[in-house]
């Protein structure tokens, strides 16, 4: 008597889990280094575009502070040249000189305030022009700059134009030049709020000019593929 037949085992059905596959030790190796060079690359992008180091923009901006302070030289020279003049006269009063206005409805004194005024403004907006056209970027080192180089060459246009103008000491003036003679007031800012006007000037052009035609900030990622879900699917 033989033994029953068996019938065969019937083909083995892969299931969906059993077609998965892990990979290889060289794809999971491969996938972070890819990663990581893509990181990198996009690291080293973002960084390009960031700019120079902090310690690059204090440099410049140390240098654009002195290069801008300079420039008082040639604001003080102008406001000497182009301020209109205060005229005085000299008398004898018993035994003492007394100095009086000769125009006493002049509007001269304001003039001068007014032309050092204009003046500082337009060194303002010419020193903002310059720092934005030399580095576009700008960045806070370079505005503080702007401000205190400004305001340092505020000060030194005002010192000198008044070292440049006529002699401080009326009285001996007028003694000089003789009785009822008219002479030159010395220069004189009346308005000190004036020395403010290159800085404020220098501030908002550049900070307007850096919003209008500056470099905008890269996006962190780039554009999504087309008909790609941005926001990820809730699903996966």
């Amino acid at each position: 008597m033989t033994a029953p037949l068996t019938p065969p085992p019937p083909p083995h059905e892969h299931s969906a889990h059993d077609e998965w596959q892990p990979p290889s030790a060289g794809h999971v190796a491969a996938a972070p280094k890819d990663a990581g060079q893509g990181g990198q690359e996009r690291s080293g992008g973002w960084y390009e575009q960031d700019g120079p180091g902090m310690k690059t923009e204090v440099r410049e901006a140390v240098v654009a502070a002195v290069v801008v302070a300079l420039g008082g030289l040639v604001l003080g020279a102008l406001w000497w040249w182009l301020a209109p003049r205060v005229p005085l006269v000299g008398e004898v009063s018993g035994d003492n000189w007394v100095v009086y206005l000769k125009d006493t409805e002049g509007e001269q004194a304001v003039g001068v305030d007014g032309t050092f005024t204009l003046l500082a403004l337009a060194f303002g907006a010419v020193s903002a022009l310059v720092a934005f056209l030399v580095r576009r970027r700008g960045g806070v080192p370079l505005v503080v700059a702007l401000a205190v180089g400004g305001l340092l060459g505020s000060l030194l246009a005002w010192r000198l134009g008044v070292w440049l103008g006529p002699a401080q000491d009326v009285i001996a003036h007028a003694k000089d030049v003789g009785k009822g003679v008219t002479f030159d007031a010395p220069l004189k800012l009346g308005a000190k709020g004036a020395l403010l006007a290159w800085p404020v000037s220098a501030l908002v052009l550049h900070l307007g000019l850096t919003a209008l035609f500056g470099p905008r900030d890269p996006e962190p990622y780039g554009p999504a593929p087309y008909g790609a879900d941005p926001y990820g699917s809730a699903g996966s």
